[in-house]
């Protein structure tokens, strides 16, 4: 079934919020950041594709960058991890007919988790040259970092099945449909 173009920006937009919202109630830790954010953008992608992955990582961690810290050089840096796991995530779920098993939701998760971590330690330290500060600080908690991804993207690989089956029946279901105008 396909969804209206109304619905899918709606739910983009519900996801993107969300984004912020989790985001807002991490744990921030010297050199880590805990949190539960990119659940939204995991939910995107594998419920509407590459583009909606990509659309609700950036949208959301643009926000979150602006609330958070406002816009600086490095802006672009930093939201660019979550655009680029909603696309991968989107693209493996296409390629996968929208149909991933358990372990495929394991590997996907698992493996953009540690890109994104690549890529946040990698942002860190251009940032750190930008505005002149340590990087040497982050570097002890980088295995931290890299299990608490890894944890975080097993638990939402388990959470994601019921959910995208949950939101499939909301929005996709012809009970549901409708036309845009």
């Amino acid at each position: 079934m396909k969804i209206t173009k109304t619905k899918r920006l709606a739910l983009d937009a519900m996801l993107a919020a969300m984004f912020v919202v989790l985001s807002l109630f991490s744990i921030n830790l010297p050199g880590m950041k805990i949190t539960l954010d990119s659940l939204p953008i995991l939910i995107g992608a594998a419920l509407l594709g590459p583009v909606d992955g990509l659309a609700v990582g950036l949208v959301g961690s643009f926000l979150n960058q602006m609330i958070t810290y406002g816009f600086s050089a490095t802006t672009v840096l930093w939201i660019l991890p979550a655009g680029i796991r909603g696309l991968l995530v989107g693209l493996y779920a296409k390629h996968r007919g929208f149909a991933m098993t358990t372990a495929q939701t394991v590997f996907i998760t698992v493996a953009t988790a540690l890109l994104v971590t690549a890529l946040n330690t990698l942002f860190l330290y251009v940032d750190s040259w930008v505005y002149s500060y340590s990087y040497a600080a982050a570097l002890p908690t980088l295995l931290l970092r890299i299990a608490a991804g890894v944890i975080t993207a097993v638990l939402f690989s388990f959470l994601l099945p019921p959910l995208l089956k949950t939101l499939r029946r909301l929005f996709f279901s012809d009970a549901h449909t409708e036309t845009d105008s």
